[in-house]
């Protein structure tokens, strides 16, 4: 493990306007269970001029599907840092997640052998199916060992490029986190909420009202009330 920035967690969260509560939401999950300072930065497209130039592809669900890509840039290729899809839940301490960096790799991931059964997802979205797919939507970035991440590429390589890590050249660089890092919500077997570090609504937040009743819904519910409490402690 690094100790550079052990004190501080560095966390960025994809951001699409059209999920704009899944991401205040799951930032306040972050926040009440951390034990360490962490820094949440959301990939918004508006502030990423001149780094993200690529047109939207027709297979391109979220804002975020590319811009993920970035972080390595953004932390100027030092240090570690987290990425994050909006549409989660964190019910752990993100400092047990910081503390799994391991140098030997350049990123870090549960590796899922994801392959969805439907073929749309939230707002009608094409559900594609691809190797390492949900890979990368939690990644540990090494980020001195992703300096081929530069903006020219992240906005020139195809999807399948990115998403599957052909930047590497070697999946020997990809680390390993455990499965509870990022539980896909109904794809995944149901698991009481202690073995469940990182809930993820892959194919619809219980904020979409066609997925209100989905998997651990009353989780993201009851978080998102927390979140919007104001009165006396409780």
């Amino acid at each position: 493990m690094s100790s550079r920035d052990s004190d501080q967690i560095y966390v960025f969260v994809g951001y699409d306007p059209r999920e704009a509560v899944a991401y205040h939401v799951l930032s306040h999950s972050i926040h009440r269970r951390a034990s360490k300072p962490v820094s949440i930065t959301p990939l918004m497209l508006t502030q990423l001029d001149g780094l993200m130039w690529r047109d939207r592809h027709n297979l391109q669900s979220t804002d975020f599907s590319f811009s993920r890509f970035l972080v390595p840039h953004l932390r100027e290729y030092q240090g570690w840092a987290i990425f994050m899809d909006c549409d989660m839940l964190v019910l752990d301490n993100l400092a047990e997640l910081w503390a799994l960096r391991d140098d030997q790799f350049a990123v870090q991931v549960v590796k899922h052998d994801h392959r969805p059964k439907k073929g749309t997802k939230f707002l009608g979205q094409q559900q594609t199916t691809y190797e390492k797919k949900n890979w990368s939507s939690v990644m540990l970035f090494n980020c001195a060992r992703c300096a081929a991440l530069t903006p020219e590429y992240v906005n020139t390589a195809s999807g399948l490029e990115l998403h599957r890590f052909h930047w590497l050249g070697d999946d020997a660089l990809i680390g390993e986190i455990p499965n509870r890092w990022n539980h896909l919500v109904d794809y995944d077997p149901d698991l009481p909420t202690d073995e469940i570090s990182n809930l993820h609504f892959t194919t619809g937040g219980p904020y979409f009202d066609d997925y209100k009743d989905c998997g651990y819904a009353e989780l993201w519910f009851a978080e998102r009330d927390r979140m919007l409490y104001a009165g006396p402690n409780h």
